[in-house]
């Protein structure tokens, strides 16, 4: 990929310079990611790419954060075309969302204020904290599946299946339900639309829909604690909350406690299987460095690659000429590796200090999750360390995500390791009890109305 400075531009067009063939949905973006990074840090941090119709890329660290938080930069989604137009976070706009919005992800302002304050008491730190017995024993569970086997796929039978869990429990749906939504979750990100698989994933999602619909309906009708029913009694603009609005908002937890957890989770496994030195270290120093080794593996592997915006107005920000309507792609992947601020970008250390990355966002929309995410990912990680530590990945059957315009991802990471012993029951006895649970001891409540940990 080049930087084209054409000489053929229209003269309203005449500030989009430099250009830059720029398509981060090809499989080229992914195997070649360091070196474009790199080609746009050095000649052009902010440019314009002519891919889906026309949009700037910002791929510099300053210039992220600057671009993020201008308050000219919308994340607004019209999908009714009742307001702006804007077509929200999505470049291109995803054919299957057209007609609702990605939740508070998708909204500015009021809207956005209204609809995150009464999600902040589901995710704060001590509603997070809440639920750590509640994840040791899913994790438990899960590697105690495998753990007489020697073998395990930490994608299917353990990082795909603890975000699952817990997210529907936090939501107040039953457990169990947690197969009816894993596998659409993820497909629905790395299907791609000409895939002759493409119609058994849309029939999945489809019947995901549907349980989520019934789930929400039940709730609103007979409320029961979780965020459906924080998002089913919630208001916008003083008034009851739509329900293709709240369909969105759970589409949007859903999405973000899955797929995202599970990818940071099995890259980061992926690199300690093929740096058996880095992982003994953190294993041993774990009390020491492992909040510095989980933020270097979210900077590093940034699961949400980026999001894209609109410009609600004329502005100049980062010493460039923005045009209202105009879309813009912040990559917080490209920033986490600019060699300006991030010394050996495209090296992991464990022991990084000062790593203020953009995985999470920046500004007003911030990752609401973050707390709950790192959380789930440090119980996993432990857990493995602790009771299969000398797993050995398996390279050849592994399989990334083809592309990581959405989210770096990966499908398989199968590896085999010493067999050890079941230390309690299994997943599907495990879930019964955990359900019976929750309802008891009624921990989908918000943290303003249960602050105790779970007692499993």
């Amino acid at each position: 990929m080049t930087v084209e400075n054409g000489p053929a531009v229209t003269e309203q067009a005449a500030h989009r310079q430099p250009t830059f063939h720029f398509d981060r949905h090809t499989a080229e973006y992914r195997e070649q990611f360091g070196d474009i990074t790199r080609d746009m840090q050095e000649k052009c941090p902010v440019a314009w790419s002519e891919t889906y119709d026309g949009h700037w890329v910002a791929a510099g660290n300053r210039e992220v954060f600057e671009l993020a938080r201008c308050p000219h930069v919308s994340n607004e989604n019209d999908f009714d075309n009742t307001r702006r137009g804007y077509k929200g976070i999505s470049i291109p706009t995803p054919a299957r969302a057209r007609g609702v919005r990605g939740g508070i992800l998708e909204m500015d302002g009021s809207e956005h204020r209204e609809l995150r304050g009464a999600l902040n008491p589901y995710l704060s730190p001590a509603a997070v904290n809440r639920w750590i017995p509640f994840v040791d024993e899913v994790v438990r569970a899960a590697l105690d599946e495998k753990i007489e086997s020697g073998r395990i796929d930490f994608v299917d039978e353990l990082a795909n299946i603890v975000p699952a869990v817990l997210t529907l429990a936090m939501l107040g749906i039953p457990l169990k339900k947690w197969v009816v939504y894993n596998e659409p979750v993820h497909a629905a990100v790395y299907t791609p639309p000409d895939s002759p698989d493409i119609d058994r994933v849309t029939a999945l999602h489809a019947e995901m829909g549907r349980d989520l619909l019934t789930n929400y309906f039940e709730v609103k009708q007979n409320p029961r604690p979780g965020m459906i029913k924080a998002v089913a009694q919630s208001t916008m603009n003083g008034e009851p909350l739509p329900d293709m609005e709240a369909l969105g908002m759970l589409g949007l937890i859903i999405g973000g406690g899955f797929d995202t957890t599970t990818a940071l989770t099995a890259h980061s496994l992926e690199y300690l299987g093929q740096n058996p030195d880095s992982r003994e270290l953190l294993s041993k120093e774990r009390d020491l460095i492992l909040d510095s080794a989980t933020e270097e593996f979210l900077r590093y592997y940034t699961p949400a690659p980026g999001d894209g915006r609109t410009f609600d107005a004329d502005v100049e920000v980062a010493g460039k000429e923005f045009k209202e309507g105009e879309r813009l792609w912040l990559s917080w992947a490209m920033a986490n590796r600019d060699p300006s601020i991030f010394e050996n970008p495209d090296e992991i250390d464990l022991e990084r200090k000062g790593n203020r990355h953009y995985s999470f966002g920046l500004g007003v929309h911030r990752c609401i999750g973050s707390n709950m995410a790192r959380m789930v990912f440090k119980r996993m990680l432990l857990a493995v360390l602790d009771r299969m530590p000398d797993y050995v990945c398996d390279e050849e059957a592994t399989v990334h995500y083809d592309t990581i315009g959405v989210i770096q991802g990966m499908r398989h990471l199968p590896a085999t390791f010493t067999p050890g012993p079941r230390i309690g029951a299994g997943l599907d006895e495990t879930l019964e009890k955990l359900q019976q649970i929750c309802d008891e001891q009624q921990l989908a409540e918000p943290v303003t109305v249960r602050k105790d940990q779970a007692q499993i």
